[in-house]
């Protein structure tokens, strides 16, 4: 009952303080009235908010009425931080402070934290009383952690935001993968995922990055596993494993599941012999992987009809990334993707296999940028009267289809990828993908949330859209099941 009625003693003097400083400001005209209509009569709003949250501020920096002093120590450290504060405003912004003030002995809360969090402790005291602060990008995790440690939902989820905006960041030493890690360990699903897509789908940034050798070999894993990583080339994503086996000198297991993670079938088999005479890594787990480069020269060497008899040709070691290298598809600058129809054409080569190493494919491809599904075009009901392909008020739509058929493509389907590139912090990143078979309507949300009305898009540069196709050719297994 003591304990209680201090708080409650406590809390009155807070609040007496802030009326003081309301009413003060009222008195200094500082009021906003807004007049409104609510069925027929005047109703005016009087806000002092703004000045309420100054004082709030000014409080905890002048420590006035404060009842609870705030004893920051960290492990090893010598340096102690102390912030005057109240009661009543911890309580109300944190369950954890709450609890902790409930059962204190001593107008003194000892707090241990870590070096990196002692350090920005003010920035999220701050934060409990205005609602605001600001950060650098190596102040976000500490702050986050800060904010799940004492439960102050609001300030988690907005540093989490922040940090999912900020992913494209240029910094000297890489971030997304630490903060990847910390997501990991602090089980924030929604960062966890925002990290991981956007290092599959710029992979090439990432492996030319002094971070890519300092990733933990559950990440390098959970990337080498995924189809959709946007690379260069299988060869790139080789190069950079190495590099990351030779900084990292991992145990004997680990290595191997990383290297059979590669898509040796996807590497063209002259490079093939060139890894199994240069690396030094693959001579090394040479047994490892022998099975898998085996099948990569079969692969080679044969139809994929004729492979698709005996093996599983829908095993991951078959199937392609999406690949940048031109044998894969082509970019598509679209200038003033708000005009008109567009169409262009270009070339792939038929499939990985160098068996179809000189069979190329045309595609043809068209670009809409306000398609109507039939289903919501206006009717017509005259005779004679012929409907429009392109009305007012559609949405985005791209074909993408072969310029020929051929019977090469039996037991071959294409999948078609289109990356939707986006500027971010001044830097080109993939912003979506979208996979499909021969139009985007198969999605229903292509370029959905791009504004390319609007000139200050991200998804525009110098008033134009980014665009790359990748065609991946899929193999249907023929293998006879026998009884």
């Amino acid at each position: 009952m003591v304990k209680q009625a201090a708080r409650i003693h406590a809390g009155m003097l807070f609040l007496a303080v802030c009326l003081q400083m309301e009413a003060a400001a009222a008195a200094a005209g500082m009021a906003k009235a807004e007049g409104a209509q609510d069925g027929g009569s005047n109703r005016d709003t009087i806000s002092h908010s703004l000045v309420l949250v100054q004082h709030l501020e000014a409080l905890l920096i002048q420590g006035n009425g404060s009842d609870v002093s705030l004893r920051v120590e960290t492990p090893n450290a010598d340096e102690v931080k102390v912030i005057q504060a109240h009661a009543l405003v911890l309580s109300l912004q944190s369950p954890v402070f709450e609890e902790i003030l409930l059962s204190r002995n001593s107008s003194t809360l000892v707090l241990r934290e870590s070096s990196d969090c002692a350090s920005v402790f003010d920035k999220f005291i701050r934060y409990l009383y205005c609602g605001e602060l600001s950060l650098r990008l190596d102040q976000a995790t500490p702050l986050h952690k800060l904010a799940t440690k004492y439960q102050v939902l609001s300030l988690q989820q907005g540093i989490t935001q922040y940090m999912t905006q900020n992913l494209a960041r240029d910094t000297p030493s890489g971030h997304v993968a630490g903060w990847y890690e910390y997501a990991l360990q602090a089980g924030d699903v929604t960062l966890r995922d925002s990290c991981l897509q956007y290092m599959a789908w710029n992979l090439s940034s990432l492996l030319q990055s002094g971070e890519w050798v300092t990733i933990s070999s559950q990440l390098l894993m959970s990337l080498l596993q995924r189809s959709d990583l946007i690379l260069q080339s299988e060869m790139e994503l080789f190069s950079a494993l190495e590099a990351w086996i030779i900084q990292n000198d991992p145990d004997g297991l680990t290595a191997e599941n990383a290297l059979r993670a590669v898509r040796y079938a996807m590497i063209p088999p002259r490079e093939l012999f060139l890894l199994q005479t240069q690396s030094t890594i693959l001579a090394r787990y040479q047994e490892s992987v022998r099975d898998l480069l085996y099948m990569s020269y079969q692969f080679h060497s044969a139809s994929p009809l004729q492979m698709a008899k005996y093996f599983d040709v829908n095993c991951s070691l078959f199937v392609p990334r999406n690949y940048l290298s031109p044998v894969w598809g082509s970019p598509w600058i679209i200038n003033n993707p708000t005009r008109d129809d567009r169409s262009m054409s270009f070339q792939t080569q038929l499939g990985p296999s160098n068996h179809d190493a000189n069979k190329r494919v045309t595609w043809n491809v068209l670009f809409s940028p306000r398609w109507l599904p039939l289903s919501m075009r206006p009717m017509y009901t005259e005779t004679g009267a012929m409907q429009p392909t392109r009305v007012e008020g559609g949405r985005p739509r791209i074909i993408i289809t072969p310029a020929t058929s051929s019977t090469d493509f039996a037991g071959v389907s294409f999948q078609k990828t289109v990356l939707v590139m986006a500027q971010q912090q001044g830097k080109v990143v993939v912003k979506h993908v979208y996979n499909f078979h021969q139009s985007t309507e198969e999605n229903g949300d292509f370029l959905a949330e791009a504004d390319l009305y609007r000139r200050t898009s991200e998804y525009l540069m110098d008033s134009s859209l980014f665009l790359h196709i990748v065609v991946k050719p899929l193999y249907q297994t023929l293998i006879s099941t026998k009884n």
